[in-house]
């Protein structure tokens, strides 16, 4: 059995006990013999360090300097695996990039896992891997700071002004990017955009331009992601030595991920884009030119002080489109701008939509691409882009439930107490993008009427059957007419 061995006998202190926290925690014990564990979640300044062997720190943790006695998950596993690991990094397309390249190894039958920032805490699967395990890693710049280890096969997608809240110069930015390549040897490759600037690598290095990338024929849209599938295709076919029909049809099947200039729907004749993972200028330029039918693009979020002059010039030179601006980075934009009537500066996410909604003609798009982050204002993307979706109320369901039919008409049968949802109901609510739920007199649940005016009473005066239904169907909207 797979053991760390550096862990044992020592005293380690888990710093941050978020998600990667606990998985820290569940390694040591399953594959370390340390002789203690403690956690901590204050400042750093609080820490005793003189009581402890070594710190694991969690990624979003600052710290300036180098420090032999702190560590991470991502140092730990490239000193195991290191060997096993196809890292990728970049600004942009990481993600992306990452999930279409394990797509493409599944797909020609290897054996492949998909960790780091975009999949599971990388120490949770350590005791998994073997030699013909390809590990595709997404490599943030939080998870690539202080590792004194580079995978064997690095990926350096492209660069841009980022994260300069947390690291308050591009040059910090760029230097923990650089880690992934920094301690390759002449055994190891090197695949990077040109827009990256000089790396210091021992490994053999392959150059991918941007403007160069041909064409494949994708699910997903625009040129960037032409760009991404690229990098997949010369290490799929360089690297694993995968056929070429099987690379593009691998490519070909791949369906995206969400969040990511994602079609969700269409109101009114209107189509609407989810772009909420856009964080810098030029992705919302980029989602603008994807959708040939883009015409009003959302804009702003949490303002990080980065650049927003390409983005400025773009708007006061591209009149054709609609710009909505919304949050803290949204007001900077907007007051930076020449103010035209195409212009409009609204306080949040709601009224950005219903503007949007106003000014977007039928047969155009409307494009969620804030180039901002979300922090301040949703706890992530994800849930900017879900919100987002909700707010379009695209593809709306409503059920009427009456007091004289009861619930017979959407459920064929109970079991185990639960009311099962018949074909029909599932159907439609698995479509619907906003669910409206009206409750029209008293309900009948089998064995009595029943008058609510709130969720909350109809849920607590209910047969626990019939409320397993209700919460089942998770409406976004309740309409209690009694």
């Amino acid at each position: 059995m797979i053991s760390y061995d550096r862990f044992n006998g020592k005293r380690i202190l888990i710093w941050g006990y978020g998600r990667e926290g606990r998985s820290t925690e569940r390694f040591l014990h399953e594959f370390c013999t340390p002789l203690c564990v403690d956690v901590f979640e204050g400042k750093r300044e609080d820490i005793d360090e003189d009581s402890y062997d070594f710190i694991v720190k969690s990624p979003g943790i600052v710290m300036d300097e180098d420090n032999d006695k702190y560590t991470s998950q991502t140092q730990i596993f490239l000193e195991t695996f290191r060997d096993n690991t196809v890292g990728i990094t970049g600004t942009k397309g990481k993600s992306t990039t990452s999930s279409l390249l394990y797509h493409v190894l599944r797909s020609a039958g290897k054996k492949a896992l998909l960790l780091g920032n975009i999949g599971e805490p990388c120490l949770d699967h350590f005791g998994q891997i073997d030699d013909d395990t390809v590990v595709v890693f997404e490599m943030s710049c939080h998870q690539l700071a202080h590792v004194t280890v580079s995978p064997h096969i690095a990926v350096f997608l492209n660069l841009f002004e980022e994260h300069l809240d947390y690291y308050r110069t591009f040059d910090r930015y760029f230097a923990a990017k650089a880690n992934i390549a920094k301690y390759q040897t002449e055994e190891d490759r090197l695949f990077v955009g040109d827009n990256v600037p000089e790396l210091k690598t021992a490994a053999a290095t392959v150059k991918i331009g941007y403007q160069s990338a041909p064409h494949y024929e994708l699910k997903i849209r625009g040129h960037h992601n032409d760009y991404n599938a690229h990098f997949v295709y010369t290490i799929a076919s360089s690297i694993f030595h995968i056929d070429d029909g099987k690379i593009r049809s691998a490519l070909h099947d791949f369906n995206g991920l969400p969040h990511r200039l994602q079609y969700i729907g269409t109101r009114d004749g209107i189509d609407f884009y989810d772009d909420s993972i856009s964080t810098i200028p030029g992705a919302t330029i980029r989602a603008l030119s994807a959708v040939k039918n883009s015409k009003t693009v959302i804009i702003g979020g949490m303002d990080r002080g980065i650049d927003y002059g390409v983005l400025i010039d773009f708007i006061n030179d591209h009149k054709e489109y609609e710009y909505v601006f919304a949050y803290e980075s949204g007001k900077r934009i907007y007051d930076s701008t020449a103010k035209g009537e195409n212009c409009h500066p609204v306080a949040d996410l709601e009224e950005a939509v219903e503007t949007s909604l106003s000014v977007t003609p039928p047969g155009y798009a409307v494009i969620l691409s804030p180039a901002s982050a979300s922090y301040g204002y949703f706890k992530n993307f994800e849930e900017r882009g879900d919100v987002f979706r909700k707010l379009c109320k695209l593809n709306e369901t409503v059920i009427t439930f009456t007091g004289d039919i009861g619930f017979d008409k959407y459920m064929y049968g109970k079991w185990d107490d639960k009311y099962l949802l018949s074909e029909e109901v599932t159907g439609f609510i698995a479509g619907s993008d906003h669910l409206v739920v009206n409750v029209e007199g008293p309900l009948y649940d089998g064995e009595q009427k029943m008058r609510a005016n709130s969720v909350q009473a109809l849920m607590h005066s209910m047969d626990p059957g019939v409320r397993h239904f209700l919460e089942r169907i998770g409406a976004d909207v309740w309409n209690i007419c009694n």
